[in-house]
């Protein structure tokens, strides 16, 4: 197998917290196999020196679309099938280059783009999809516009949407089991209104209690879980207790939810970037007034929600759902974060947890011997200067995915 060794940088394990000054890691194949202060014999192997750089874990994403190089979703779902594919490429390769080794698709991405990043057809993240996120009728994955009469909902089968629309209890127990046919890793779905959709107020639960138990218990049995689109209290906590397991965005949290999310172990994304983003960007990138109109009622809350998170020990996992050209802002979610929460927390958000959430623990988000080698190489110290990684690219020297230098 292909070795690769790392020469004298400083590794950065952020699970432990400990940084490693002057080691060398031995990369087997797709494998770390060993770490050492004491310099490392390897003839064979590659040799990279990174003395007075920092290797640390390949960065994870929680929350992405890759598939919406539109902002506005209802436009990109109406795109035809192959561009909406081709527009995604420059978006997943300029993930990797950032550092994101690891992304987990929130809809629209499937098996078959995952399976094009895994067999090096297509440079990337490696994905873990939903496949299409699934919607009540008039819910935060129905972009169908008000009229007086409702058309079919074309949408689940169209490569650019994020979701479908399917109703009652029977139904979403299908839809669950159809999209875990087709490859999908978990199960999303919409539990609350939404900010880009057109018609669905914010403080709008969706999906009744039976039906989320439903899709919950598909998901389980395929052994997965189900991760939902959920802004406030009541909707998460509603969610939470009939066994979601991980919440996007939660910008309206209280702190009786926050409870009991974590009586339950349960996760959450939050997504700041991507206000800041809507509300510089979106209008000019063609996202609906009516979605603009959403974004100041959840931006500061979604700042706020953090110390509740944290005051509850609510573990916070890494996420961006930018949309469109506003992709190129990924990073900036570290700066926000460690502003909030510093940047330790920051930095496990896109690595430890987001492997506990990915049910990957001690596989990815990790530097240690027998993980996978999901690395990257930077020009300083990010527990220090968050700049690091949040500058995008600017300071990432080496991206390693699954043992391959990219």
């Amino acid at each position: 197998m292909t070795q690769t060794l790392l020469k004298n940088g400083n590794v950065f394990d952020p699970g432990r917290g400990t940084m490693l000054e002057r080691h060398d890691v031995l990369i087997d194949g797709d494998r770390i196999v060993r770490i050492s202060a004491t310099p490392i014999e390897a003839p064979g192997a590659k040799q990279v020196d990174v003395s007075g750089k920092t290797v640390m874990p390949g960065l994870i994403d929680c929350h992405v679309h890759v598939l919406a190089s539109n902002a506005n979703l209802g436009l990109n779902a109406g795109m035809p099938a192959v561009l909406t594919a081709i527009r995604a490429l420059p978006i997943l390769e300029a993930m990797l280059k950032r550092g994101f080794t690891t992304v987990r698709d929130a809809g629209g991405a499937d098996w078959a783009l995952a399976q094009a990043i895994a067999i090096g057809l297509v440079s990337g993240p490696r994905i873990f999809p939903s496949g299409k996120a699934l919607s009540q009728t008039g819910g935060h994955g129905d972009f169908r516009e008000r009229s007086d009469h409702l058309e079919p909902c074309s949408c689940a089968f169209r490569v650019g949407a994020i979701a479908r629309v399917v109703d009652g209890v029977d139904a979403v127990r299908l839809a669950a089991r159809e999209e875990i046919q087709k490859g999908a890793t978990q199960i999303k779905i919409m539990a609350s209104g939404g900010v880009a959709s057109p018609v669905d107020p914010i403080a709008n639960t969706q999906y009744s209690e039976d039906e989320i138990r439903a899709i919950v218990a598909e998901a389980e049995a395929a052994q997965t879980y189900v991760m939902a689109h959920a802004y406030t209290g009541r909707a998460i906590a509603r969610a939470v207790r009939c066994g979601v397991r991980t919440i996007e965005h939660g910008n309206l949290v209280d702190r009786e939810a926050a409870d009991i999310m974590r009586q339950h172990g349960a996760f959450v994304v939050p997504t700041l970037v991507t206000y800041d983003a809507l509300a510089r960007d979106g209008a000019r990138l063609g996202m609906p007034p009516e979605s603009i109109a959403k974004v100041e009622k959840v931006r500061q809350a979604g700042r706020d929600s953090l110390r509740i998170y944290a005051d509850a020990g609510v573990p916070m996992g890494f996420g961006s759902d930018l949309l469109g050209e506003m992709h190129a802002d990924q990073s900036q979610e570290f700066r926000i974060r460690a502003e909030l929460i510093g940047n330790l927390e920051a930095i496990r958000s896109a690595t430890s947890i987001a492997a506990a959430i990915l049910q990957r623990d001690g596989e990815l988000g990790t530097v240690t011997e027998g993980a996978m080698a999901d690395l990257i190489v930077v020009d300083g110290n990010p527990l220090t200067d968050i700049s690091v990684l949040a500058d995008g690219d600017a300071h990432i020297t080496l991206v390693i995915q699954g043992g391959r230098l990219q």
